[in-house]
């Protein structure tokens, strides 16, 4: 065993005088130490008790050594490896293709600029197809082989309740998924990091302004079936029950249905004035298509997973006057607003496609990522990043995202969130934030 310890000191201090000789790097923590030990062992070998203070110096040296060598997964000297997990083939393929698009734009940006303390960032991303079972496969070939340092905007509930525990068990944050779901920061972990205001607080929170304003008496709803639908659930229910309320109708359907026929018959039946929307896009769409049809005209109302410009490209003049929550806003390329109406040139610039608001949640995600791992300092690892978003103020951006903020116990950056209407053809911001 000494003679084992002694070999591999004498490899480490060649190791390192050859480096310094060279120029290549400068002395790291486990070079230093290997030194300092080689050095003391040359001392004590001179001392009455050499043998048992040999012995106890090289064995605490080389498991510093060792414990100093291997950084964080993902982490090198001159990059840091992202990863991510979009719908790039199912029914939120547009979603996620805009946040991949999103991410890289940032991404391309601060590597211009050197990267983050002189590493560059690198994304590698897979496609879960919205399966959460393909999410947990997806998940674990980053995790295990690609060797990612994060998994950042992961998209989806179910996907991101299925693929967490992969994460967690390496010990590797999950940044700001794009989702508001509760689970994303609750139970806390100190490795959940979350961004939206929640469906829950956006429906607990919109809906009773708009039922006093209307004067409604009749709310139905049309959920998934799967906790993204159950929060919007969950949420309108509260605020109903804080106006003495309970809905006329209560539906559900399940991911990926197409017919919403039935559904639509049961709310119109029971006379509904407000219908709530826990829904995405084609089921929204699908859903206000059929009302419609039929003669049923209530106010719709969705949650910021139906707030995109492809409800109102693909559903026409049906959608005109639905409201949805949302923070920050569609970018159009028209927008009136001179920072965003740039920002979505560029960007149309360099994908050749306009961009959405999810294009818009890839970036802003890894423009916080980015602040963190620059605090954190040249010494990254998953311990520090954490250090450094729990001291840190997320200020507002030409978007207008509210400003955010984390702390060892709050790991939602903000729960404030706003309502906005289809007029004329585009979304508009009617109110400000609320909470």
């Amino acid at each position: 065993m000494k003679i084992q310890m002694k070999i591999q000191m004498n490899k480490a201090v060649r190791q390192s005088t050859n480096q310094a000789d060279s120029g290549a790097i400068t002395a790291t923590p486990a070079t230093a130490a290997a030194q300092a030990a080689a050095t003391t062992h040359t001392r004590a070998s001179h001392h009455p008790a050499h043998g048992w203070f040999k012995t106890l110096w090289l064995s605490a040296a080389l498991a510093f050594a060792a414990g100093s060598a291997i950084a964080d997964q993902g982490v090198s000297s001159n990059e840091i490896l992202i990863g991510t997990i979009q719908d790039l083939s199912g029914p939120l393929a547009g979603y996620g293709k805009a946040v991949r698009n999103g991410i890289q734009m940032r991404m391309d940006e601060i590597n211009e600029q050197g990267g983050v303390n002189g590493r560059k960032l690198r994304l590698v991303t897979e496609d879960s197809g919205y399966d959460p079972k393909r999410a947990v496969l997806a998940a674990q070939k980053l995790v295990n082989q690609d060797k990612i340092f994060m998994m950042l905007a992961h998209i989806g509930t179910a996907q991101n309740n299925a693929a967490m525990p992969v994460l967690f068990d390496k010990n590797i944050v999950n940044f700001m998924p794009v989702t508001a779901a509760r689970e994303m920061y609750e139970p806390l972990n100190r490795l959940k990091y979350a961004n939206f205001a929640t469906y829950y607080d956006q429906m607990r929170s919109a809906l009773p302004i708009l039922i006093k304003e209307k004067k409604l008496t009749k709310v139905c709803v049309i959920h998934q079936d799967d906790e993204f639908g159950l929060e919007v659930l969950r949420g309108a229910e509260t605020a109903l029950k804080s106006l003495n309320m309970e809905f006329a109708e209560k539906t559900s359907f399940k991911r990926g249905a197409t017919d919403f026929s039935s559904q639509v018959a049961r709310m119109k039946s029971a006379g509904c004035e407000m219908v709530v929307l826990g829904t995405i896009i084609r089921e929204t769409v699908g859903t206000i298509a059929e009302a419609r049809k039929n003669g049923f005209n209530p106010l719709f109302i969705g949650s910021s997973a139906a707030y995109t410009d492809l409800i109102h490209k693909l559903g026409g003049k049906a959608t005109e006057g639905m409201y949805a929550t949302m923070t920050v806003p569609h970018p159009y390329l028209d927008e009136a607003s001179k920072p965003i109406a740039t920002w979505a040139n560029k960007y149309k610039t360099r994908f050749s496609d306009d961009p959405t608001v999810f294009s818009v949640y890839g970036y802003i995600i890894v423009d916080a990522f980015i602040r963190g791992a620059q605090k954190a300092g040249p010494g990254l690892t998953t311990d520090s990043f954490i250090k450094a978003m729990d001291t840190m103020t997320l200020p507002t951006d030409i978007f207008g995202s509210p400003e955010g903020k984390f702390t060892p116990t709050q790991r939602l950056s903000s729960n404030r969130s706003r309502l906005s209407q289809i007029q004329d053809g585009k979304w508009k911001i009617i109110s400000g934030y609320f909470e």
